[in-house]
């Protein structure tokens, strides 16, 4: 009788060199209810006569599977020991020779492990057939909701101007919340065109007004080297000199 399958290779014992860590498996025995079930299904599986069962043959297999238990190292139930103990009995009582001059015919050993066999089995008959009816009704109840007969039309809503309005506004203040302020980079820099200046007149000689401005920048760039001059003879660091009115303005680096 195989304890287990380890890739269709039966295993009846466990390796010498198998390490399993304390608490680390945990077997819960499910086809078995007890010592009762365990001999019910060694008969049933086996077609055995409750009426008349082989001791020594159930008793073996019952044993078999008890050393079994005992090798995979689970905690037998009492129960299942009392039974061993009681079928070693019966077996014991059957092997000894019945005396001839017994007046009366001794009973059989067998007799009550019989009756609690049919008794065992007749409950077990009772509870499958409870398991197979239907269970809504015994173990689950629908639940049922009377409801009154209403009507599914709707009336439509009313929008009055002041909703809309009230909604108009609402909207406003969402885009509100959305607005973008993109900060662009200038592209002409008065600094910058103060450097430029600067890189372009001398202190030996002078520039011509006119000669700093370039056409094609077009009006902003005329205006931002006009702001730039103006910069810099504020900071005194550029002459400008005139000879006569209306005369050309000419520049001149500060000594």
């Amino acid at each position: 009788m195989s304890a287990v399958l380890v890739r269709g290779e039966a295993w009846s014992k466990i390796p010498d060199d198998l390490y399993i860590p304390p608490d680390a498996l945990e077997v819960i025995l499910e086809e078995f209810a007890g010592p009762l079930d365990l001999l019910l299904y060694l008969i049933r599986r086996d077609n055995i006569d409750v009426l008349d069962i082989p001791m020594a043959e159930v008793t073996r297999q019952y044993m078999v599977y008890v050393e079994i238990m005992k090798a995979i190292k689970l905690e037998l139930a009492a129960d299942y020991l009392v039974m061993a103990a009681m079928l070693a009995e019966i077996k014991s009582r059957m092997l000894l020779p019945r005396p001839i001059s017994s007046p009366e015919e001794e009973a059989d050993p067998r007799a009550e492990l019989v009756r609690r066999l049919l008794e065992y089995e007749r409950y077990q008959a009772a509870c499958e057939n409870l398991d197979k009816r239907v269970r809504v009704g015994r173990e689950l109840f629908l639940p049922e909701i009377s409801m009154e007969a209403r009507s599914l039309e709707r009336p439509l809503p009313t929008v009055s101007l002041e909703d809309l309005l009230s909604a108009l506004r609402v909207v406003l203040q969402r885009e509100e919340a959305f607005a973008h302020h993109r900060i662009m980079r200038e592209p002409l820099s008065v600094r910058e065109r103060m450097t430029r200046i600067l890189e372009r007149i001398h202190s030996d000689g002078f520039t011509e007004f006119s000669g700093l401005f370039e056409i094609g920048e077009g009006k902003r760039g005329i205006v931002v080297t006009f702001l730039a001059i103006l910069e810099l003879v504020r900071e005194s660091l550029v002459m400008m000199v005139q000879n006569e009115p209306f005369a050309p303005i000419h520049l001149k680096a500060a000594a």
